[in-house]
């Protein structure tokens, strides 16, 4: 519509406010209350304006063509001033004669000085948290922390309190900010217009104004952590990462962040960084010069070769690693060792989901794009926590719940989204197949499908009709302890959407047959027409590290080529030949699991672990580093000396994803450049470059000595990234691949036209049902389940040498106050944990967030010995081990038991929860 701002048209669209047409203008207005990503509240009165004779706020007046705007004028500009000077004058001084605030901007213009400034409050400061920090006496009652609490992160851990003048923003349990709800996102901090909310080491109000310091640089960059892909700015001063702030413009994270990619940057410059490559000489780690070290890869290496051929070398890439360093691993493997024996971490966590989506779809990433979750309307998300593991994600998921999406969480733990879900199933572990069929069986039974979808673009129906009669409701209640009218009601949610998503993560995945749990979900959103559609978003599968899907992309696996192109096929081996100029092994490579075997058998003669703490990380870890002690040569390739390095015959330092040139790609497909923020410490090199060093050592040439010729050469070996290059990821942002034209965006949506499978359709799974690889018995009478939680990432080698170590200072093992009676267990006890493999010692911590009968523990403190406990038992199809469900029991320690002072009892947790 055309609305009249000071007598010139302008076009804004329907729904727009007066504040918005004034901005389409050129004009400027002080809307110290406002935030374009939160709803509008007009309580500052700094932005008035005449809107159709009558004086308003700008920001919350709805524009209309038949009501001109009017703006200059002395009358407005008095009351503007006015309205600013009213806010200033209950300030210090110092609110004012800040540089950086948005406050101090506004003054600035308006000719406000800081003699207006008569405030005297001094109620200090709230410095308890490592990262947020208040000033309650700079606060002018705004509200827009308040309302991005809760409606952009969803967490509603603050609020305004007092009265009057007196109102200030304070946490909403009253108490410190460190005791608070706070999740530390930071958005609170990127709104204050004030600095009242800052972050230390920045000046108060320039995380919002984002007027930094002269002396500072800004990089844009992508988030090294979990997979959702964050856009940040990293600022430095003298080299020195000194903050992180979230890209205003961020094509997923849309201006927001997280506690680990916004404030756990620290790890950066931990003085336990490896800054020298480590030689072991007389079985002691020696620093070593890079010299020595690449010999003495080398001459392994081609013993190694020498012994047992080049199957007797194996490496395992890293999904913390950049696309360019992955494709320059597994070409390294496959030109110059002469093997196919690469893979990645994608082995451990969502292999499952690349072999599941492919069967069913015909490529192995998530059906549609991100952007689009805010068309959805009814969610289910699966066996994932998004608001601890993907935080951005999970807030915008409550945040669509909050505006009206139907929410349905299946997850045995009350995870984070599961409070505001309208239905919460809680299915035993490892019964996510059974659970699926019971849903389709009602969706069928009830007329729930698409037919036509299913008719002309799907496969497989009437088998799997057929294996569905099986799975009636109360037959899948039976097995998955789910009641049946809770099977049915979110079946009906789900098939009445208008315009379903599916999200799931590793408790879909992390199991002995996790590839028949991803295509029974796929399954639903076929019998939906869900996907490939208008009609829904598909499924879109959380990915756990930065780069799990890119290193598969890249080709870092044992069966395929960059693309995907299987390595037994002629045509995809011929193409690659021609661009490498080598030849390619046909036969496919080990699995992660088949070259520990091997290490121990001992048919492996090196293994090359780059960037993975494989004996923290990896199910049985005992066996793990019973491999790493027969192999001859082992070389990590590492931030820190962590215990997978301290085994290592050869240890590389490694620069971080803060100092790294290259891409990312993230769980929706989405290409997004990485740029160096700051120089690795002392010698460590960047892995791209670290594995250039050992080619030469060998005498070997890999071309592409850049990272940004990497991608160009890998578009030639697969024409899914044809398009794709850094030149223009610089110029036009973010780009999901396939992205066959670089005069051509990348196909966000997958499937409009026709699956990507041969027959063109998508392919319904007749998967029965299959029990998990462990069962609890009176000897191990609990099933442990492991994952993470908000404050750590994996291992925690990057988080646990940063401030969140403050947040979340150990590792605890959560059971239900139910199992805490009956094994005689109090709050904040130790016990010892064991299951058939291994044993771990943890600390107590009593919820009714786990089901009876099963307890949780993340894997962040390698120390407490968790992936000791957990089984070999593997995904039928892709060697994806089985986190998820680990039969264990429980003995406290005598001495802990007998230790003086009052211990919290399960009755004082029932007293405190009622």
């Amino acid at each position: 519509m055309r609305v009249a701002v000071d007598g010139r048209d302008v076009q804004v669209g329907e729904g727009a406010s007066v504040l918005d047409a004034v901005r389409a203008a050129g004009v400027w207005l002080p809307t110290l209350c406002h935030d374009d990503r939160l709803s509008a509240v007009g309580s500052c009165r700094t932005c008035l304006v005449r809107a159709g004779g009558n004086i308003a706020a700008a920001c919350v007046t709805p524009a209309g063509e038949h009501i001109p705007v009017t703006t200059a004028g002395e009358e407005l500009e008095a009351l503007r001033r006015d309205a600013v000077e009213l806010l200033v004058s209950a300030l210090p001084r110092h609110a004012v004669e800040a540089t950086h605030s948005e406050l101090a901007a506004v003054c600035h213009k308006l000719g406000i000085g800081a003699s207006t400034a008569q405030g005297t409050r001094g109620r200090g400061t709230d410095d308890s948290h490592p990262y947020v920090q208040l000033d309650p006496d700079l606060c002018i009652a705004c509200g827009r922390c308040v309302r991005i609490c809760a409606e952009v992160q969803g967490t509603f851990a603050l609020t305004l309190t007092g009265r009057g003048a007196d109102t200030v923003v304070a946490p909403g349990t009253g108490g410190a900010w460190a005791d608070s709800d706070c999740v530390a996102c930071g958005g609170c901090v990127d709104t204050c217009p004030t600095g009242a909310i800052f972050q230390p080491g920045l000046p108060p109000g320039s995380a919002a104004s984002r007027r930094l310091p002269a002396t500072s640089t800004t990089t844009r960059t992508t988030c090294g952590y979990c997979g959702v892909g964050c856009s940040l700015d990293v600022v430095t001063e003298d080299g020195q990462v000194t903050a992180v702030l979230p890209d205003r413009d961020g094509p997923v994270n849309r201006g927001h962040a997280c506690v680990k990619g916004r404030f756990a940057h620290g790890f950066q410059r931990s003085p336990e960084r490896l800054t020298q490559p480590l030689l072991r000489r007389d079985g002691r780690l020696e620093p070593a010069s890079w010299n020595d070290a690449l010999d003495h890869v080398a001459r392994g290496l081609r013993a190694a070769v020498a012994a047992g051929g080049p199957d007797a070398v194996a490496a395992i890439s890293s999904a913390r690693a950049t696309n360019e360093e992955n494709y320059l691993v597994q070409k390294f493997m496959r030109t110059v060792i002469g093997t196919n024996n690469i893979d990645n971490c994608s082995r451990l966590c969502h292999s499952p989901s690349a072999a599941g989506l492919t069967a069913s779809f015909g490529l192995p990433g998530g059906t549609d794009s991100f952007d689009d979750i805010d068309r959805a309307d009814c969610l289910l998300v699966v066996g994932a926590n998004p608001v601890e593991a993907h935080p951005v994600v999970g807030a915008r998921l409550l945040e669509r719940a909050l505006r009206g999406a139907t929410l349905i969480v299946a997850d045995p733990r009350t995870v984070g989204l599961a409070g505001h879900a309208d239905v919460h199933l809680r299915p035993r572990p490892g019964t996510n197949v059974a659970l699926c069929h019971g849903i389709a069986h009602a969706l069928l039974d009830e007329g729930l499908v698409d037919d036509e979808f299913l008719r002309e673009r799907a496969a497989g129906l009437p088998e799997l009709t057929a294996l569905l009669e099986e799975y009636p409701p109360e037959a899948a209640a039976a097995v998955t302890g789910v009641p049946a009218a809770g099977i049915v009601q979110a079946a009906r949610l789900y098939g009445r959407a208008r315009c379903p998503a599916i999200v799931y993560g590793l408790g879909v995945t992390e199991h002995l047959h996790g590839t028949d749990g991803v295509r029974a979900l796929a399954n639903l959103a076929i019998l939906r027409g869900a996907v490939g559609t208008d009609r829904g978003l598909g499924l879109y599968p959380l990915r756990g590290q930065n780069n799990v899907q890119g290193a598969s992309d890249m080709g870092a696996l044992p069966d395929s080529l960059p693309g995907y192109h299987k390595v037994t096929d002629p045509a995809a081996r011929a193409r690659a030949e021609r661009v490498w100029g080598a030849p390619v092994p046909e036969r496919p490579g080990m699995r992660i699991p088949q070259m520990f075997a091997a290490a121990r058998e001992g048919r492996l003669g090196a293994l090359w672990v780059i960037g993975e703490d494989i004996c923290s990380t990896d199910p049985n870890s005992s066996q793990v580093a019973a491999a790493l002690d027969a192999c001859p040569l082992v070389v990590s390739q590492e931030l820190f000396l962590s215990a997978t390095a301290s085994r290592a015959d050869v240890v590389l330092p490694a620069a971080s994803w803060l100092e790294k040139d290259g891409t990312f790609v993230n769980f929706d497909r989405r290409f997004q450049r990485v740029r160096p923020a700051a120089d690795p410490p002392g010698q460590a090199r960047s892995d791209f470059d670290i594995v250039h060093a050992v080619a030469a050592a060998l005498g070997a040439d890999l071309g592409c000595p850049t990272p940004a010729g990497a991608l160009d050469e890998c578009a030639r070996v697969s024409p899914h990234f044809a398009g794709l290059s850094h030149q223009r990821l610089d110029r036009q942002g973010a780009l999901c691949w396939p992205c066959p034209y670089p005069d051509r965006p990348g196909q966000a949506k997958l499937y409009t036209d026709r699956f990507a499978t041969r027959d063109g359709r998508a392919h319904l799974a007749a998967a029965p049902y299959l029990p998990p690889g462990e069962q609890p018995d009176d000897t191990y009478p609990l099933i442990l389940v492991t994952g993470r939680r908000l404050a750590h990432y994996n291992s925690g080698s990057m988080t646990r040498r940063t401030d969140n170590l403050r947040l979340d200072p150990t590792d605890h093992l959560d059971i239900h106050p139910d199992d805490a009676a009956r094994h005689h267990l109090r709050d904040a006890q130790i016990v010892t944990v064991e299951s058939r493999h291994g044993q771990a010692r943890l600390t107590i911590h009593i919820t009714a967030h786990t089901s009876p009968g099963q307890v949780f523990c993340a894997f962040h403190f390698p120390a407490s010995g968790v992936n000791a406990l957990t089984s070999d038992h593997a995904d039928t199809v892709t060697s994806c081990p089985e986190y998820k469900v680990t039969a264990v029991r429980l003995t406290p320690r005598i001495k802990d038991c007998s230790a003086a002072g009052p211990t919290p009892s399960v009755a004082a947790y029932h007293r405190r929860t009622g």
